[in-house]
């Protein structure tokens, strides 16, 4: 051993003893060659671990480079990188020249660069498969060091991790094309705050000397910054692999100019990500002859020798490698069981689950409950407790610590038998473990304990409230994401709901689990497990429900805000208020500092959801067809996606140069049309994100967007800046037709409700029909002349026609111009009713409800109103914006509409519960004065009546009802003044309580 070598073991010799446990580090340098296995027994002998670990560093050093090599391997493998770090100065020189190591023909420079990526080892029983593993390396090749995804997918347990592993297991493909390294990342199926902490890990993985920054980036567009940086400055040339990706979201975080080998069941995860793509399929079952290699292999015995059952067996199985895996685990403890597990397979017939599923479920089924059966008796029932736990979530080993209140490794011991024998997977994710089943074990499992579900779910609930305090839980703990996220899951499973209803309707776990995983996730269990809340007291369910839905696009945001004083914004009835109430009084002992609204109980908030899906102003949003989704899109080039119900994202694309001015869902769903500033038009695959066609054919910004309403033949109409329309038909590469007639700017389109016609509104003035057959107008109105008087001549007035609205029968059609709703009838053109919204408001949006006489209107003051074009009557306001209102949409069955605007947020309404609504709104005009211990506050509201309220005390005066434009308070409180529409003012002596006109 060099002597560098030595010096640095025998410097970290204290530090190495006092923490390493040795059977695992031993595992690896026996396999490496490094140890023999009588040296191996002589350590376990020692009486105690660090004795053990003394023992073993005083082997090591009587030997020679690779030793030291292996052991500082196994430490980086094993979790302890921070011991491994200490060694890393002592590592002998390593030339990439090396010859060939003695063990699988891998150099010791392959071993340590695939070590310190956290390349995972070769399984025990291993099968090459050459020709995938060329296939990888040939694709791998083809990037040439430039950015580039290479794809390997195929079902789960036809070895896709392993063949990634392998390919890198190169030392020619390393040394040419990844000289900079290899990292590893086992993704699997993520929420955000999972992906995230995937990604801190990562950081953290790649700056260890921490040369770039000491703080964990905090959410994931600034992880992805971060890990850009640091492969492009720290790790040029490296390869990223991702292991088990499920979701096409999740590699738009790593999306930023890398080499990536990902791993995935589905090929189409790589369609949301830009630059030159690679696939290589996995095919889901092994021929026979690979099928028999590996029962060879688990049994030791040559393939010529197996018995004749070996045949039958990998015929029963199917070739699934899941299965041969299990049943070569079996025989390998039970090498004369040939003919009884064979029979076993033949005879035994388990009920198929999921018959639509592309698994093979029945071999794996059979197969399993053998392997169980086989189980010691006395571990068999902790195997069943595995039942409880959901697909593709990996469960650290504290819970399951938790759950049967033992030791990590007794824990770790038991997980080893059954990962043994293939009924369980285990990830190593640095020093901690997190275990867990295929999907068709969870599926096995559950069919078979489906009894005992209840009590099991029972079981980890106390064994949880035994050892944890939910207010104790921190972010540190190794089980705490785990808590956070299927707690209520297990609690609801177990019908607990009295513990339930306690979980849900705490303040404390709201404002400790949104800080972790954010609003969506909670907003679900409470749709989830609504008849059991409900159960308890639905007033109060209907309190914490909306209090999430309508300050989610906050809790969502960094830094955190105060929970306590969105929690007092709350109606006073509010379990929420209450909560907070008393929680603000026990910490105003503190210094802490809380504001109550005196006016609370004359404020009803009518939004269901508030959502801020974007980074700067929403100019469109959007119903699917069946009203379960929304596509919105605004000034940060980007289209969203997310659920109605809950505003959970389901896609994120940025697919335009320019801001997206509108977007449209196809009457089929499938498709989102965006149009864009940098005059593209763009079709999406609504599911996946994927760009299926793209147009540029207007020479400006195109400013609307609209499909038709028949699923057969599904066409497109654009509105642009350049004055024209456009039709395009999805399967065309060009446009269908180009529609000329306008003479300025096209701002709206819409297709009538049988798809004969388009109507479209012009910043000139006009209103146009167009027979969508032909292509040809059919007719122009010339709204401009609803605003001329015999007082200004028509060339003085411009009158720019904003949007336009179908009434369901398509015998009407609503438009908005300046500061008035215009219905007309189509087939006369006359106009039907005129609806002057007022003298301060200009409309920029407005909309038809499919199924009555609703319309609502979006106000360039902030605000959306409801009317009733039948009588002509407002219905309703509707407040809560904080700046301008660009778009208003109705749900397809009219029962909610939507609202989008500058203030980057979408807000989801109620139709009924809004009309429904008789709250007095405080307009936009007010004054206040401050006076000594004085504070009053002059207002306008909704139904025209001036207020003079007492900041103290809340009471409010009513001084006069008038069209009031806006208000004054005099300095020292004795006189009011306020304009009218009219033109006047008037000032309020109130001593005298009387109005004096004093100007006109």
């Amino acid at each position: 051993m060099d002597a560098k070598a030595r010096n640095c073991l025998l410097q970290h010799r204290e530090a190495l003893e006092k923490d390493i446990k040795t059977p695992y580090i031993m595992d690896h340098m026996v396999s490496d060659g490094v140890l023999t296995p009588s040296e191996e027994e002589k350590v376990k002998n020692e009486p105690t671990q660090q004795h053990r670990a003394a023992m073993l560093i005083k082997m090591i050093l009587k030997k020679d480079n690779d030793s030291y090599i292996s052991f500082y391997n196994a430490l980086l493998h094993e979790g302890y990188k921070d011991l491994a770090v200490l060694l890393h100065g002592g590592l002998p020189v390593i030339s990439s020249s090396n010859g060939k190591d003695s063990v699988g023909g891998i150099t010791s420079y392959v071993r340590t660069v695939l070590c310190e990526g956290g390349v995972p080892q070769r399984p025990v029983v291993f099968v090459t498969r050459k020709k995938l593993v060329n296939a990888i390396q040939q694709k791998l090749f083809k990037l040439n060091g430039e950015p580039g995804w290479v794809t390997v997918y195929g079902m789960a347990g036809c070895g896709k991790t392993v063949l990634a592993a392998e390919a890198v297991r190169d030392h020619d493909l390393l040394e040419s094309c990844f000289p900079g390294g290899v990292h590893w990342v086992s993704v699997g199926k993520q929420d955000k705050s999972g992906l995230l902490m995937k990604l801190q890990n990562l950081c953290t993985r790649l700056d260890q000397d921490e040369s770039f920054s000491q703080r964990l980036p905090l959410n994931i567009e600034e992880a992805k910054d971060r890990l850009r940086i640091l492969m492009l400055r720290k790790h040029p040339r490296s390869l990223l692999i991702l292991d088990d990706v499920w979701d096409p979201w999740v590699l738009k975080a790593f999306d930023n100019q890398c080499q990536i080998l990902l791993t995935t069941r589905d090929k189409s995860v790589t369609d949301s990500v830009m630059g030159p793509k690679y696939v290589v399929s996995v095919e889901s079952g092994l021929g026979k002859e690979k099928g028999l290699e590996i029962l060879s292999l688990f049994v030791n015995m040559k393939k010529a020798d197996l018995p004749e059952e070996a045949h039958s067996i990998i015929k029963e199985c199917k070739g699934s490698p899941l299965v041969v895996s299990l049943i070569g685990a079996l025989l390998r403890d039970f090498p004369k069981r040939w003919e009884y597990y064979l029979r076993q397979l033949q005879n035994k017939q388990f009920k198929r689950i999921r018959k639509s599923s592309s698994y093979d479920y029945e071999a794996l089924d059979e197969a399993m409950s053998i392997s169980v059966d086989m189980l010691r008796e006395d571990i068999k029932s902790y195997y069943t407790d595995l039942s409880i736990f959901q697909k593709d979530v990996k469960v650290p080993t504290k819970v399951l610590c938790v759950l049967w209140d033992m030791e990590t490794e007794e824990v770790e011991d038991i997980l080893q038998e059954f990962v043994n024998k293939s009924l369980l997977f285990c990830d190593r994710n640095g020093k901690s473990f997190c275990y867990y089943l295929h999907d068709l074990q969870v599926d096995f499992l559950t069919e078979q304990n489906r009894s005992q579900l209840q009590d099991l779910h029972k079981k980890i609930i106390m064994q949880f409230q035994r050892h944890h305090q939910l207010h104790a839980l921190s972010p540190d703990q190794e089980d705490c994401m785990y808590w956070y996220n299927f707690l209520a899951y297990h609690m609801a499973s177990a019908n607990m709901h009295k513990e339930l209803c306690a979980l849900m309707f705490s303040l404390d776990w709201i404002k400790a689990k949104t800080e972790l995983v954010g609003p969506a996730h909670l907003i679900h269990e409470f749709v989830e497990y609504r008849d059991i809340l409900d159960e308890k007291d639905y007033a109060v369910c209907e309190n914490f429900q909306e209090f999430l839905s309508l300050n989610g696009h906050l809790l969502g945001r960094q830094p955190f805000p105060s929970i306590v004083q969105l929690g007092l914004c709350e109606p006073e009835t509010s379990e929420v208020y209450q909560q907070a109430k008393l929680q603000a009084k026990q910490e105003v002992d503190n210094g802490v500092l809380y504001l109550e609204w005196i006016n609370k109980k004359n404020i009803k908030n009518l939004s269901r959801l508030v959502v801020r899906p974007h980074t700067d102003a929403v100019y469109h949003a959007c119903f699917s067809e069946d009203g379960h989704r929304i596509a919105s899109c605004g000034a940060d080039k980007t289209l969203q996606v997310f659920k109605a119900e809950t505003g959970e994202k389901l896609l994120e694309i940025k697919g335009h140069e320019d801001e997206v001015l509108c977007c449209a869902f196809s009457t089929d769903d499938k498709f989102i049309a965006t149009c864009s500033v940098d005059k593209k038009v763009k079709i999406w695959n609504s599911v996946t994100g994927q760009l299926v066609q793209s147009y540029d054919e207007h020479s400006e910004q195109v400013n609307c967007c609209h499909f038709t309403h028949s699923r057969h033949h599904l066409l497109l109409a654009t509105g642009s800046s350049d004055c024209f329309l456009k039709l395009w038909d999805l399967d065309q590469k060009e446009c269908r037709n180009t529609m000329f007639g306008h003479t300025n700017s096209v701002n709206h389109c819409r297709f009538s409700p049988d798809d004969k016609f388009l109507a479209s509104c012009s910043a000139d003035g006009t209103l146009k029909l167009w027979d969508v057959k032909s292509a040809n107008e059919r007719k122009s109105i010339n709204v401009k002349q609803f605003f001329l008087s015999s007082e200004e001549p028509q060339e003085d007035i411009e009158v720019i026609v904003k949007c336009c609205s179908w009434s369901s029968d398509g015998s009407k059609i609503m438009v908005a111009a300046k500061n008035k709703i215009f219905l007309l009838d189509i087939n006369t053109s006359g106009l039907l009713t005129e609806i002057h919204i007022g003298h301060n408001s200009t409309i920029r949006y407005c909309d038809f409800s499919p199924h009555n006489h609703l319309a609502v209107v979006a106000l360039s003051q902030y605000c959306v109103e409801l009317w009733n074009v039948d009588s002509c009557l407002k219905v309703a306001d509707c407040r809560g914006h904080l700046s301008w209102v660009h778009c208003v949409m109705f749900s397809p069955d009219g029962s909610s509409f939507l609202t989008s605007s500058d203030d980057q947020t979408i807000r989801l309404w109620e139709t009924k519960k809004v009309c429904e609504n008789s709250a007095i709104v405080l307009k936009q005009e007010i004054d206040v004065v401050f006076q000594e211990n004085e504070v009053m506050v002059l207002a306008v509201d909704n139904i025209r009546r001036l207020q003079l309220i007492n900041g103290k005390t809340g009471q409010i005066d009513y001084l006069t009802e008038a069209q009031i434009s806006c208000c004054c308070l005099s300095p020292h409180l004795q006189h009011v003044a306020f304009g009218g529409h009219d033109g006047t003012i008037k000032e309020w002596a109130q001593e005298h309580c009387t109005a004096h006109p004093v100007h006109s």
